[in-house]
Parts: structure tokens; C-alpha cells; sequence
């Protein structure tokens, strides 16, 4: 009813004049002395008739702007009419005078708590509707909260950079706060002026770095933001991204560049390098990074890359590769390939020493010169069974092994096992004397044979000949003997 009341105010306050001087006549006439029934009675319809006006004119205005009754948990919107040291009183218009105390105003404007007016508008979250003292009791934090997540959600999809402040470390990023929302940055999202650069790859001594940031303050874009599950992650890298690609836009692949390297990891070095048009300024913020692979800091096989490479190195590389804003050099390509030749020194079925550099599961890798080195397969130990390959072989010692492929493009050698060195030695200079002796033997053997089985077949025509002549002679001697009989008869 209270809000019915201050709606009819409000509406008599916009009626006409004419509206109030027919009202203001009606009241004259009633209160006179000598008014006349029918006089009264029409003035009587009259005011009833404009009363139905009103009446109507009031259910159309409601029907079309009806008043919505705050509840707890909904925002409202109130004009500071007073502050003391405890509370500041905020007008609510028809729904009375609202009050929010100290300790919610120290909490809900946080770091960036701003000094509050008279006349300034503040939002704030109704907690209850009537306390215990009258008012309207609010909430500014859950009211600037709410704004603050609205914004963040904002500034994520328009990739607005914004400044914060560190406010802690652990070794896996930074904690800071954003619009009084804490978030968090990974250490892959810092910028590489700020990555921390850990030989060793301690996570104790990368904290030790990380902490040197509390306090400061950085450009970060969001990267997720998430009222519900209260998840802010933010990116130095991404603020800076732009600036990044501007300068990288300078580059190309196959270009030269001279750096110095900036960090070593178990996977390869950082180098540091001015891009084209700042290569004169001393301004480290301009200078872009490139990663420089363990496979692309030399031809040969590296386990740690801190044995080729250190911190502060002054290095000359080729860019292989440019992917957003990241840049991937080659220190090798700038070296001669070990393997243009390797056909002159070796072919398939080979038997060469080599030594082991590195063993593992499914086979062994070995160096057969400075350069050139080759895989023998686990497949390659066949002839000694049931047993692993590190117990036939050992990293660092040298074996003998045969080339069982070659493939000089792609940088592979296929080895076969032949055994160790001495035992292989000894092997061929045993078939060596072997190739010495038995061929004289062979040689000589097959030439009397052959002397033997010619006389044998000359011998053998012989004696068919002359069998042939005395089998004629007997046919003759037949035949005389037959010729006779016939004359003498």
C-alpha cells in the first residue's frame, strides 16, 4: 500500500490545474451553508465521475509501469545522502533509505576504494529488506564483485591489456588481482623479459626469481575468466603479443641472426636478438627470442645441451621457422653436414668398430666417427639370446658392427652387432690364413684329376677300339668258314 500511496502522489503531482480547481470547487460547495440539494448532488457526480478518471488513469499507468518489489539478493542502486565513521546512508527513492556499514565498505572497494560523496551513486546488493534499525541493509562487496567478474569477462573477449600487481609467487607462477578478483599467472605466460632462467631447471631457484616480482606491476591480458568456479588466469605474453608480431613481421625464414643466449633448458637454449630495425638500440625490452632445439645445436647427438652451450654465449643462427610469435633457429644449419660424404667412407656391409653412446630399450645408439652415427636395432643382438643389450655391450666402450643400411638424407644408419673387437680380429686373421692354404690345395687337386680321368678315357677308347677290331675279324672268319662249307658240298 505504501508504494500505491507514493504512486498516487506522484501522479497528483502531474495533474492539470483545471484538475485541482474542479476538486477545490467540489470542497467549497460542500462546505457551504446555503448550497442547494440538486446543487450538491450534481457537484457530488461530478467529483464521482472524475474520481472513476483517476481511478482509471491510475490501473492503465500501472498496468503499463508496474512497480517491481525488491527481494533480497537483487542489485539496487542508491544516492549517498550521508556517511559517518560507521556506515553511509544511500537513498532508495520510494523504497526508503538503505545503509551500508563499515566494515562492508572497507571490503567492497578494496585497493581501489574510491572516496565516496555525497550525491554519488553507489550499486549495491540488497541483504535485507528492513533491519532491526528500519533501513534497507546492503551490500556493497557482493555489488562490486558482481561488476568486477562482468568487467574481467569483458576485457577477456576484447583482449584489453590491464595493469596489476604481484601479491605472491609459487613455483608454478604468480598470484595477483585483477579489479579485486585474485588470479593467477603461469610461468609459461611471462614474457621472456621476465621467464626465469634456471640451468638446472630448479624449481627452488626458479621461485627464488619468482618472488623477486611481488609488489611489481605488469600488463596482463585474461586469458579465462570464470565467476562460478572463481578461476581468473591471466598472460603477460598475450599483452604483449602485438607488440611482438610487429617486430617479428621484420623477419623471415632463412634469415641470420646474431643473439646471445639467454637461458639453456634440458630442451634446448633461448637466444635473445634485436630484430632488424632496432639492431642499433640498447633497449632490452625491444630485443625478440628464439628457441634453438637440442636436435638444431649440432649434427652430432646431444644428451645435455649445457655441454654445447651457455648463458651469455654469443651465438649466430638461422631462422627455420616463424610460428605466431614464436620463432624456432637452427645453430647446425649454419655447420657443414657430416653426412654429404658418408658414402665415401662407408658402404652397406661394412663391418667397422664403433663405439656405444647410448643404450636403451628397443636398441643402442653408436658413434662410428666424430659425426656419423647409427642405430643398431635390438633385432641386431639376435645371436645372443636371453640377454638384455646391455649386458653384450657398454656405454663408452668400443665394438665392432656391420652396416646394414644407410640413408644419408635423413641422417640413419642401420647396424648390426659382430662382436668385440679382439674376438673379431682374431676371426678374421684366422680366415685370412685359411684363404691362404686351402685354395693351393683346391687349385693343384682338380688339375691331377683332370690328368687322371683323361688318361682314363683315352685308355678306355683304347680298349673299345680294339675290342671293335677283333669282334670284326670273328665276324670275317665266320663267314669264310660258312662260304667254304657251301663249295665243298
Amino acid at each position: 500500500m505504501l508504494f500505491i500511496f507514493l504512486f498516487t502522489l506522484n501522479y497528483f503531482r502531474f495533474m492539470s490545474k483545471d484538475e485541482f480547481d474542479i476538486t477545490n470547487e467540489i470542497d467549497d460547495v460542500l462546505a457551504g451553508e446555503k448550497t442547494p440539494k440538486e446543487e450538491v448532488s450534481v457537484v457530488k457526480k461530478e467529483k464521482e465521475e472524475e474520481v472513476e478518471v483517476v481511478q482509471s488513469l491510475m490501473e492503465k499507468l500501472l498496468s503499463e509501469n508496474p512497480i517491481k518489489t525488491p527481494a533480497e539478493g537483487e542489485k539496487t542502486e542508491g544516492t549517498v545522502i550521508g556517511m559517518d565513521s560507521k556506515a553511509v546512508y544511500l537513498d532508495l527513492e520510494m523504497f526508503g533509505t538503505g545503509i551500508v556499514y563499515g566494515k562492508e565498505i572497507r571490503d567492497g572497494f578494496g585497493d581501489n576504494r574510491k572516496k565516496l560523496g555525497l550525491g554519488d551513486k553507489v550499486m549495491a546488493v540488497i541483504l535485507d529488506l528492513e533491519n532491526e534499525d528500519g533501513y534497507v541493509e546492503l551490500s556493497v562487496r557482493e555489488a562490486v564483485l558482481e561488476e568486477a567478474w562482468k568487467d574481467l569477462l569483458e576485457k577477456k573477449e576484447s583482449r584489453d591489456p590491464v595493469m596489476t600487481k604481484i601479491i605472491d609467487a609459487n613455483k608454478g607462477g604468480l598470484m595477483l588481482e585483477v579489479n579485486g578478483v585474485t588470479g593467477f599467472m603461469p610461468v609459461s605466460q611471462l614474457t621472456s623479459e621476465h621467464y626465469p632462467r634456471v640451468e638446472d631447471g630448479d624449481k627452488n631457484k626458479i621461485l627464488e626469481i619468482l618472488k623477486t616480482y611481488i609488489g611489481t606491476e605488469m600488463s596482463v591480458c585474461i586469458l579465462d575468466s570464470d565467476q562460478e568456479e572463481e578461476k581468473l588466469i591471466v598472460s603477460e605474453k598475450e599483452a604483449n603479443r602485438d607488440k611482438e608480431k610487429t617486430a617479428i613481421s621484420e623477419l623471415k625464414m632463412g634469415d641470420i641472426i646474431e643473439g646471445e643466449a639467454s637461458g639453456v633448458v634440458d630442451f634446448g637454449a633461448f637466444i635473445k636478438f634485436f630484430p632488424p630495425s632496432k639492431s642499433q638500440d640498447a633497449n632490452e625490452e625491444d630485443k625478440l627470442e628464439g628457441l634453438v632445439h637440442i636436435s638444431q645445436l649440432d649434427w652430432q647427438l646431444i644428451e645435455d645441451p649445457r655441454k654445447i652451450i651457455k648463458v651469455g654465449d654469443k651465438v649466430r643462427a638461422k631462422i627455420i621457422s616463424i610460428d605466431d610469435t614464436r620463432i624456432s633457429l637452427s645453430v647446425r644449419e649454419l655447420k657443414k653436414d657430416p653426412w654429404a660424404n658418408v658414402a665415401e667412407k662407408f658402404s652397406v656391409g661394412d663391418i667397422v668398430s664403433g663405439k656405444v653412446h647410448r643404450i636403451n630399450h628397443f636398441g643402442a645408439f653408436v658413434y662410428l666417427d666424430q659425426d656419423i652415427h647409427g642405430l643398431a636395432h635390438v633385432s641386431g643382438f639376435n645371436d645372443y639370446p636371453r640377454k638384455g643389450i646391455d649386458e653384450i655391450v657398454k656405454n663408452g666402450d668400443e665394438y665392432m658392427w656391420q652396416i646394414m643400411s644407410m640413408e644419408a638424407k635423413s641422417h640413419r644408419m642401420g647396424l648390426k652387432f659382430v662382436g668385440e673387437i679382439g674376438k673379431v680380429e682374431a676371426k678374421k686373421a684366422e680366415a685370412k690364413t685359411e684363404e691362404k692354404v686351402i685354395p693351393i690345395a683346391t687349385k693343384e687337386k682338380p688339375k691331377k684329376e683332370e690328368v687322371e680321368d683323361k688318361e682314363e678315357k683315352v685308355e678306355d677308347k683304347k680298349e673299345k677300339k680294339e675290342a671293335k677290331k677283333v669282334t670284326k675279324k670273328k665276324v670275317v672268319e665266320k663267314k669264310e668258314d660258312v662260304t667254304e662249307t657251301k663249295d665243298t658240298k
